[in-house]
């Protein structure tokens, strides 16, 4: 009895160190219509698969082809997407010279001044330093052969995060049914079947943009079947090399994933992002790696679209964080370095040999939209890690709306019995159905 006392006295006090959430918001009522398990802000999937149409071109594609050690490369392929930085900026390499100069001159101890040798060790010194240490982008390009390789590498995880991404807009905005679609870097066409899955008929044009020619041949061969007479099984698609020209044109979605990595600079990234901001009507949605790298790119986006001036304004409506962040305040994940903000999505690989029968993807992802987020619950906080379940409480890790991040350790006595059941229910990704202490205290002194 006593040590259970313990237990009770360790647990409150273990769920009142870092008091992010208060209680339920069940302002909509939904408690009255479905189970906590079932609750609104649950937005993981279970288990993502491609279309069978999607899958079998795939497999007469990659097991029709002469490519020899196709595991290894694709394997090597993957490893090195996942592993790739920013290229580095210009401006940035001759700061970092600039410092080696100065600490390097000073540990050259030389009594006859410079002369042309010293200057010389020095020079080779600073280079051989950075050869060592600012990371070597290069850009890839893709022949028919590598097109191949990255099919086997990353159609069914890029079609896994992509999904996951598209499904948030489709719960948490029934409504919207768009009928146009641009894919920037659409690659082997990952974006165009989740989509196709999500909205069906509903999308009649869409448009995939790739610099590679390869890419598109190859895209277009998976929606044929793999054989180049097939029918298109998704209508209404058309490949192009370059965005579209008129600044005018603009289309209901706007999707670039894994791609803004392919751009040379952070002047281009930037270009970019304002053009496909332009060409957003509804939602601008962009998912990259769930690294480090991957999360800068997106908060550099983010900060591209919210804070600079678009000196070409089309539409004047501003833009609107719609996930993951439930704020518009600088990302607290930043400050961390090492800890990206990041999602995870089971899916069922291709069946290929090596492959097993589910993998996990980890991604990160950003949606923009041109509307505000009217919804009443725009404020739920987001799940940022695994919720780990313990008897009688749960530690959940949530970003909320406040710009923060909680350690909440959820009891049932504490914070009531709907919220805790919410929570026992929810994965990492989902959002929670909770109230902010400042929130609760906002209602009260209205009323």
């Amino acid at each position: 009895m006593f040590l259970s006392r313990l237990r009770w006295q360790k647990l409150r006090t273990l769920s009142t160190q870092a008091p992010g959430l208060s209680q339920i918001d069940n302002s909509t009522g939904f408690l009255s219509q479905v189970p906590h398990r079932k609750h609104p802000g649950i937005l993981h999937l279970k288990l993502v698969c491609l279309p069978h149409e999607a899958q079998n071109a795939a497999q007469v594609l990659l097991k029709g082809c002469s490519i020899r050690q196709l595991e290894n490369r694709a394997s090597a392929l993957s490893n090195y997407l996942w592993s790739r930085k920013r290229p580095a900026e210009e401006s940035d390499v001759r700061a970092r010279a600039a410092e080696l100069e100065k600490t390097t001159r000073n540990s050259m101890a030389s009594t006859a001044g410079e002369d042309d040798f010293v200057k010389e060790k020095l020079r080779n010194v600073i280079l051989k330093t950075l050869r060592k240490n600012v990371y070597h982008w290069q850009p890839l390009s893709y022949s028919d052969e590598l097109s191949l390789v990255y099919l086997a590498a990353r159609f069914d995880g890029g079609f896994a995060a992509v999904t996951r991404a598209l499904q948030e807009i489709r719960q948490r905005v029934p409504e919207f049914n768009p009928q146009t679609l641009l894919d920037f870097g659409s690659g082997v066409g990952s974006v165009t079947w989740a989509a196709h899955a999500i909205w069906g008929n509903s999308i009649g044009e869409y448009m995939c943009v790739d610099s590679s020619a390869s890419m598109n041949k190859l895209s277009e061969l998976v929606m044929r079947g793999g054989t180049e007479t097939g029918d298109l099984h998704i209508s209404g698609v058309y490949f192009r090399q370059f965005l579209p020209v008129s600044p005018k044109v603009q289309f209901d979605l706007v999707v670039s994933a894994y791609s803004l990595n392919e751009l040379p600079s952070m002047a281009e990234r930037e270009k970019s992002i304002q053009t496909l901001w332009r060409k957003t009507g509804g939602f601008l949605v962009l998912v990259e790696n769930g690294t480090m790298e991957g999360l800068r790119l997106l908060m550099e986006a983010r900060e591209t679209v919210l804070r600079l001036q678009d000196k070409e304004i089309v539409d004047n409506r501003p833009a609107h964080v719609f996930a993951p962040c439930p704020h518009e305040m600088s990302c607290p994940k930043m400050s961390q370095k090492q800890v990206p903000c990041n999602f995870v999505q089971q899916y069922q690989p291709l069946n290929l040999s090596w492959n097993p029968q589910q993998r996990w993807e980890k991604f990160s992802f950003l949606i923009l939209s041109r509307n505000s987020v009217a919804e009443g619950d725009a404020h739920w906080p987001r799940v940022i890690s695994p919720v780990l379940r313990r008897p009688r409480h749960v530690h959940c890790y949530t970003c909320s709306s406040d710009g923060q991040l909680h350690h909440d350790v959820i009891t049932a006595r504490r914070h009531g019995r709907d919220l805790y059941r919410c929570a026992r229910n929810s994965e990492w990704g989902d959002r929670l159905p909770a109230l902010m202490p400042s929130m609760t205290s906002e209602e009260t002194e209205e009323q």
